[in-house]
Formats: C-alpha cells, sequence, structure tokens
C-alpha cells in the first residue's frame, strides 16, 4: 500500500467553534506534563492531591449516602496515589465521621516523601492514625475491618506502574479482592495493578466497583479489556486548565463523549425538508446478498437522511424495493452471476454527480468485475466514500496515491488485516496503532471491534465507548455503513464528528436491543427499532446556548 504524506490527506471538516471535541486521552506521561503544567501556572501540587481528594469524597458521599453509617477502609502506598488515600481519609473523618475508618499504609511511613508525607502529618494532626498491613503473604488486617468493612477505598498503585505489582502492593491488591466479603471498592485514579500507558493489565489488579480519576481518562481508562474493569468511570476536574490537554494537537488520543455529539442530534428547524438532509447513493447488493443492499440504505434513511437510492444489479432490485417503499432504487448492469458488471462505471458516476455522497460495497461479492468496479469508484468518484464488506476487499492489496476526496474504510479485524497484509493477532495486539497507519495513506479508518477506533489522516484517533456482543451478527456492518453515510449527508461540514455520530449511535443502539432481547437474539434489522431512544439519549444532551 503506498502510504502518502499526511498533509496531502483529504481532511474532514470540523469546526471546533460548533461541536465540543471528544475528551482527550492521556499517558502518564502526558498527565505528568499537565500536572507539572498546573504547578507552574501557580497551583500546588498538594493542592491538586487535595482537590482530587475532595473529588472522591463527593463520589463516594453521591454513592454511599449516608457516608457517617459506612464502614470504610482506606488502603494507600507509598506514591502520590497513597497520598490521594490519606487525604482521602482525613476529609472523611472531618466532614463525615464515619462509624468505622481505617487507614492502612503498604510501607512503612518514613518512606513517605514530598506531598504523601505532608498528607500523612495532616492526618495525625486531624486525630487519625494509620496501621499498617499487607507487608507479607501472612499478614492481615484487623479482623472486625475486613469482616465488616461495607467501603473499601484504593489509593495503593497509580499510573505510573511499569510491570505487574509487586511485594506490599500486590499484596494489597489480593487483600482488597478477597478480604473485605461486605464492601464496595472505588479506585483512586485507576484500580491498582493497572497500567496507565495500557489497555492490558500487566498483572493482578483491584476489582473496582468504581473508579474516580482526575482531569482527563488514561489509556486504561478508555481501552480494553482494562476499560472494563474499572466499575463506574468518573472523570474529575482538579484544577489543571482545559486548554493545557484539550487544545493541544500533538495530544491526538480522544474518548468520544455523547456530549460531544449532541448537536448533531439537536431538534430540526421546523421548515425543514427533504433536501437539506443529504441524498445517500448506496452502490450495493448482488444475487443472494440483497439484504445487504436493503439494511444498508434503510439505515441510512432511519438514522436522517432525506434521500436514499439505492444501485444494484437489475435482477435483485425487486427484493431490495420490497424491503422498504422508502428507498430509491436504480437498476444497473450485471455479471452473469448477478453481481454488479463493470459496464455499471458510467451510471454510477452520473447518479453519483447528483447525490450527496456514497456508500460502496455491502453484498457486491467478489467478481473480478465487480472488484474492478470498486476499485475504480474507490479512485474516481469525486465526493466523498463510505467503503465497506466487499468494497474494502475489491481494494485490499493494492496500492493507492493520496485520495482527492475523503475516504472512509470501515473493515472489521479480518478486513483490516486483508488491507494492511497483517495477520488478526498483530492487528489485535495493538489496534491503535494499527488503524493510525492505515489512515497515514489520506483515508478515514473506521476500525470495528470492541470500543471501535476512528484514525483520521492526521494521525489522530478517537474512540467510541459505546457497543455490545449483540453486534457480533451479520449485517450489524451494513447498517453502520449506512449510518455514517446518512450523518455525513447531514452534516457535510462536520465530518469527523458525523462519521463519530454515526459509531456512537451504532453501538448505544445495540446495547438497547440486546437490553431488550438478549444478546444472543439481537438481529442487524433490530437496530432500527432502537434508534429512536438511542437518539434521543443524545438529543437530551444538547444545550442550544
Amino acid at each position: 500500500m503506498a502510504v502518502a504524506a499526511p498533509d496531502a490527506a483529504p481532511q474532514l471538516q470540523s469546526y471546533t467553534q460548533m461541536m465540543p471535541e471528544p475528551i482527550k486521552v492521556l499517558t502518564p506521561e502526558q498527565m505528568g506534563a499537565v500536572d507539572r503544567a498546573t504547578v507552574a501556572a501557580g497551583i500546588p501540587g498538594l493542592i491538586l492531591m487535595e482537590n482530587a481528594a475532595h473529588r472522591v469524597v463527593e463520589f463516594l458521599a453521591a454513592r454511599f449516602a449516608p457516608v457517617s453509617r459506612q464502614r470504610i477502609v482506606v488502603v494507600c502506598g507509598k506514591g502520590n496515589n497513597g497520598g490521594d488515600g490519606l487525604a482521602i481519609a482525613r476529609i472523611l473523618h472531618v466532614r463525615f465521621r464515619p462509624a468505622h475508618l481505617q487507614v492502612v499504609l503498604t510501607c512503612d511511613p518514613a518512606e513517605l516523601s514530598g506531598d504523601a508525607a505532608a498528607n500523612l502529618r495532616m492526618l495525625h494532626a486531624a486525630g487519625l492514625r494509620e496501621t499498617r498491613e499487607f507487608t507479607s503473604a501472612t499478614s492481615t488486617a484487623t479482623s472486625t475491618a475486613t469482616a465488616t468493612a461495607t467501603l473499601v477505598v484504593d489509593a495503593v498503585l497509580g499510573t505510573g506502574l511499569r510491570g505487574a505489582a509487586s511485594g506490599a502492593a500486590h499484596q494489597a491488591i489480593l487483600a482488597i479482592n478477597t478480604r473485605f466479603p461486605l464492601a464496595k471498592v472505588v479506585a483512586v485514579d485507576l484500580p491498582s495493578g493497572l497500567a496507565g500507558d495500557s489497555g492490558t493489565p500487566p498483572g493482578d489488579y483491584v476489582r473496582a466497583d468504581a473508579t474516580v480519576t482526575f482531569t482527563a481518562p488514561k489509556l486504561c481508562h478508555a481501552m480494553p479489556p482494562a476499560c472494563n474493569l474499572l466499575g463506574e468511570l468518573h472523570v474529575a476536574a482538579i484544577g489543571s486548565p482545559e486548554s493545557l490537554y484539550q487544545s493541544d494537537p500533538a495530544l491526538r488520543l480522544a474518548l468520544v463523549t455523547p456530549q460531544s455529539l449532541a448537536p448533531l442530534f439537536a431538534p430540526r428547524a421546523k421548515d425543514s425538508n427533504k433536501g437539506r438532509f443529504g441524498h445517500v447513493l448506496v452502490v450495493a447488493g448482488s444475487k443472494g446478498k440483497s439484504g445487504a443492499a436493503a439494511m444498508t440504505g434503510i439505515a441510512a434513511l432511519r438514522a436522517g437522511a432525506g434521500l436514499v437510492t439505492v444501485a444494484c444489479p437489475e435482477s435483485v432490485l425487486p427484493q431490495i424495493a420490497r424491503q422498504c417503499p422508502e428507498l430509491m432504487t436504480e437498476p444497473l448492469p450485471e455479471t452473469a452471476s448477478g453481481g454488479l458488471a463493470l459496464a455499471a462505471l458510467p451510471r454510477i458516476l452520473e447518479l453519483a454527480s447528483t447525490r450527496t455522497l456514497t456508500a460502496l460495497g455491502p453484498g457486491i461479492g467478489t467478481h473480478d468485475e465487480t472488484r474492478e468496479l470498486a476499485w475504480q469508484l474507490f479512485g474516481e468518484l469525486e465526493m466523498p466514500l463510505v467503503l465497506d464488506a466487499d468494497g474494502l476487499n475489491a481494494i485490499a492489496g493494492t496500492t493507492w496515491s493520496t485520495p482527492r476526496h475523503p475516504r472512509i474504510l470501515t473493515p472489521h479485524p479480518g478486513e483490516m488485516a486483508r488491507l494492511t497484509g497483517r495477520t488478526i493477532p498483530e492487528i489485535q495486539a495493538d489496534r491503535i496503532a494499527a488503524a493510525r497507519a492505515l489512515s497515514q495513506s489520506g483515508v478515514t479508518v473506521v476500525l470495528k471491534g470492541e470500543r471501535t477506533l476512528l484514525a483520521f489522516p492526521d494521525g489522530r484517533v478517537w474512540i467510541n465507548p459505546t457497543g455490545s456482543p449483540a453486534l457480533a451478527k451479520g449485517g450489524t456492518g451494513d447498517v453502520l455503513c449506512g449510518m455514517i453515510a446518512a450523518l455525513l449527508a447531514q452534516h457535510p461540514g462536520l465530518g469527523e464528528h458525523a462519521i463519530a455520530g454515526a459509531v456512537f449511535l451504532h453501538g448505544k443502539a445495540g446495547e438497547l436491543a440486546a437490553a431488550q432481547r438478549g444478546e444472543q437474539a439481537v438481529l442487524a434489522t433490530d437496530l432500527f427499532e432502537t434508534f429512536g431512544e438511542a437518539i434521543g439519549g443524545i438529543t437530551n444532551l444538547h444545550d442550544p446556548d
């Protein structure tokens, strides 16, 4: 595959003054730089630690009221995460006087330094003393505390962990997981044992019911499997200005939020008409695969496109038209086997000239003529093109120069492997790097799977948080293809957000369908019935002011 210079790639327009940006995802090193910049700007590190502690206490007060009746154990390590825990314990003691509050250190107090040591001194000044536990495999916390604790605060290890936890910290992790049978566990910044810069746990980790992190999510909060090990995730501000990270173009990883998409789904103007919401051309289908074309077209309509035309082999047109009377259809020349013939190229180009954009690939098959047709359309269409399924297979193993118009590729891991010449395990081992590398050839990549990724030609990658195993079924990719086309057609000036909106909505619809029918029973067409509820959940967040 020929890789063009990123600055030559066609850019999907994104007007940040109109649309909130997804929240940046930081590495521990980047988070450290933000903290240092905040301190340099005039907010001392001790105040940042105090603010972090207050945010955790506020979370505890909201989720576990009344806190005064909780039996709480705060387990603290020797680093800044432990300092947060010591501050949390002091604030709990001063504000709520819980029925029982025990502070457990995993290290000798003399090992504490800096802000953590300062917080230990303040803890003593407030009238609390710490105990030392979890220093060996045979150590045990006070039996009454372990048997009756209702709330454990995990402040053992922070984002700086490299490799598996060991020593007293490892013993503390095992203890938190096994010795508090009645307790809910709230992790400070991240469950101890996870690595802040990876979605893969390096060893044993705390099984948390909730996690409170600060300023911005880290990679472990956003990527699987670690993102599934956090319980409820709450991101809290502690004083660092958003300008230090949200506006930094060097930070190229972000997590899509419903708030960043809400304007896409705002109520429409009273004088709206179908012409204002785009006309999608779907080039899809073949003998035996008419359903793929129909689902793509219906999804585009359900996702809000004003008009949809499905162009397909002539012999399968009646089957597609019967699925949805709202679809317009166009017959195309076909091969002897019922696929799209190369002779269809002029007619498709003619149709596309009066449409907003084209979706190509679902159900077209792999006949040599069809593959050549798809390849030529990939290069010749003078408009945005969403490429899926056999459309992707048609360009696999080829080389291309930077496209002149946006190209949105929507591979699953198998298709991604064919596009890049790598194996599926290699793709899955570092999905972010794989998606980013392919996007450098001048295309936008939607790498499907758990936490679907959106990679743009300039190197940015957005992580989508919605989805369900219910979507692991034939046809759901066709639905997503139509949805992406529909959102792009409605919002041609908001390309990146439009794609993200479609992916987020698709995942949320899958979650809702699974809740209604069970993960195994969901069909791709069931998603159409949950679009409205999914859109409503996002629309309710829109603030026109």
